[in-house]
């Protein structure tokens, strides 16, 4: 696929336009992300890092631009379409796990799969296996608070990787965490990634972390350039 799973084009994104005090975070952002390519982007607290990633995800919407997916413009798409887009082809890792806290670490990874219409026995089939590969199995009926904070990260991996999409998103996905528990999540995060073949885009401040991905971007003064 040449046009990458991701493609933004001239996606600029201000707050308060129009107003004297409008604050323009993003300025015709351009990028491709293609599969089985790990993509790191660095920059400063509140350069637009999360914005980015939101309106990549179809969070949000830019002022002008281009999101495409799969080829496909997300541009001008309602509500109920870009929910399905969410769904069936993305996945979002963030700074904290935000796992459901009355549900075991299964169940995590089982309810989104429910809600895109998969059967029981297959979902549940699919969190063991994703349990497996975090090295988390004899984990699986624990509920987040029985777990550490590398544990419940792992689960979220594999939650945002439930539905299998082609594009995975994530936002400091390390960043609360120890130097010792953030190599053992980023280990998983990275094989998880390259034995699907997605494609991934992931927000650090961590630039050791960065250096290991295939590609590091830097937003700057709105704009996207390689570091």
């Amino acid at each position: 696929m040449n046009e990458g799973i991701l493609r933004l084009q001239g996606i600029s994104k201000s707050y308060n336009p129009g107003a004297a005090n409008a604050v323009m975070v993003l300025d015709g952002c351009e990028m491709t992300v293609k599969p089985g390519e790990i993509a790191a982007l660095v920059a400063p607290s509140g350069a637009g890092k999360s914005t980015l990633l939101h309106i990549a995800g179809l969070l949000d919407t830019p002022d002008a631009g281009e999101v495409l997916l799969n080829g496909v413009s997300m541009t001008g798409k309602g509500d109920p379409e870009r929910t399905v887009a969410r769904r069936r082809d993305i996945g979002f890792i963030y700074q904290f796990h935000h796992l459901l806290p009355e549900f075991s670490a299964a169940e995590n990874i089982i309810l989104p799969q429910l809600a895109n219409g998969a059967a029981a026995r297959a979902a549940a089939e699919r969190a063991a296996h994703l349990l497996e590969t975090v090295g988390l199995s004899g984990r699986a009926s624990h509920r987040p608070a029985e777990l550490s904070g590398g544990e419940q990260q792992r689960v979220a991996f594999c939650r945002a990787l439930a539905n299998g999409p082609r594009l995975l998103l994530a936002d400091e996905p390390t960043g609360n965490l120890d130097p010792g528990t953030s190599e053992t999540v980023f280990a998983a995060l990275l094989a998880l990634v390259r034995e699907t073949d997605m494609a991934a885009l992931i927000a650090t401040h961590n630039l050791d972390l960065a250096r290991r991905m295939d590609r590091v971007l830097r937003l700057n003064g709105g704009r996207i350039e390689p570091a």
